[in-house]
């Protein structure tokens, strides 16, 4: 192991290498510019509250399904952007969130908000056991470890008629007092608003703050005593939580769950998402879906290959916007609170 170099009684001390906020930091929180992120999106979402009083029920379920998936790109950010682990096959918890919801509310009689406590739990306890096998490894080897489980668990839920409905899939998942198209936008809005709040105290929290520091350099972190492998699971199985929430969502949105929703395509489209909005910030990941689904919905209208379009979008990010969009303005205008 390397070790740091003898310091001297009168050398500058060391930097901050875990990222925690110094005394200078809180007490001049603030005096600078950082509420202003907080009073736009407060902005935001008061209009998109009255939002269904001029736009039609068309654009509500598309406006459900940006929040869907809006949320499900923000929890694959915390293990990507925040905790810079190579995160290639997230939609398996989601698809794990979504199919456990659908099955109890077409196999089991509990309440409805059984369902949606269980959805998030097992997709977390998934998380949980390929953490615990994929967090040995680093970088490219846990991203290739971690869709060769998650590709097991599809094929599982592809080839078990009798209880997933193989190829099928389960129809009919219907929501008890939340039916009508207005409503579950609602829904979808309230509870992806709730869990983006969660997942932004915990990104700015300590344990938010360690994590980045991993990110950064997990050696010194190691070095300096940061438990690096369960900061990484903790990591993985809290994100792995929230896409569960997204995943039960989804099914309320659309009444339906199917195998794709754990196949490895939807986690690639997903990490465009973040790369698309900015995989460094915490609002990109939303605005890339909002793009993505929107881009994919309208060019969809006109031709089958809009896979084509999506690939294009992506080539030219890369070439002039590696950053994605909000992580350029974030380096552009100083906005760090992104």
């Amino acid at each position: 192991m390397v070790g740091f170099p003898a310091r001297s009684r009168n050398s500058v001390p060391p930097p901050n290498i875990c990222n925690f906020p110094n005394k200078e930091h809180i007490l001049n929180y603030g005096s600078s510019d950082s509420w202003k992120p907080f009073v736009f999106t407060a902005f935001l979402f008061i209009i998109l509250l009255i939002l269904p009083l001029f736009i039609s029920r068309f654009y509500l379920y598309l406006l459900s399904l940006i929040f869907v998936t809006g949320l499900l790109a923000t929890s694959l950010n915390m293990v990507l952007g925040y905790g810079g682990m190579y995160q290639f096959h997230h939609a398996v918890f989601y698809g794990a969130g979504a199919y456990t919801f659908a099955l109890m509310l077409t196999k089991t009689d509990f309440p409805v908000w059984n369902a949606f406590l269980a959805a998030p739990a097992m997709a977390a306890l998934l998380g949980l056991v390929m953490g615990l096998i994929c967090v040995r490894l680093s970088k490219l080897y846990f991203g290739m470890l971690q869709i060769s489980l998650g590709s097991l668990v599809w094929a599982i839920v592809f080839r078990w008629y009798s209880f997933t409905g193989g190829d099928d899939g389960i129809h009919g998942c219907n929501v008890p007092n939340i039916s009508s198209t207005t409503d579950i936008y609602y829904f979808t809005l309230v509870a992806a608003a709730v869990c983006l709040a969660v997942m932004y105290m915990i990104v700015n929290s300590p344990f938010g703050r360690i994590f980045q520091a991993i990110r950064d350099n997990p050696e010194r972190s190691e070095a300096v005593g940061v438990n690096v492998r369960l900061h990484q699971l903790a990591g993985l199985v809290i994100a792995a939580f929230f896409a569960g929430i997204a995943g039960s969502l989804f099914v309320t949105v659309e009444g339906c769950v199917f195998p794709d929703l754990l196949f490895w395509t939807l986690s690639l489209e997903i990490l465009i998402m973040c790369l698309l909005g900015g995989w460094f910030t915490f609002f990109g990941p939303m605005l890339g879906a909002a793009v993505i689904i929107s881009l994919r919905t309208v060019a969809g209208m006109y031709t089958e290959y809009w896979t084509m379009i999506m690939g294009i979008v992506l080539m030219l990010l890369i070439l002039f916007l590696p950053q994605g969009v909000l992580g350029y303005f974030q380096r552009t205008q100083g906005a760090d609170h992104l």
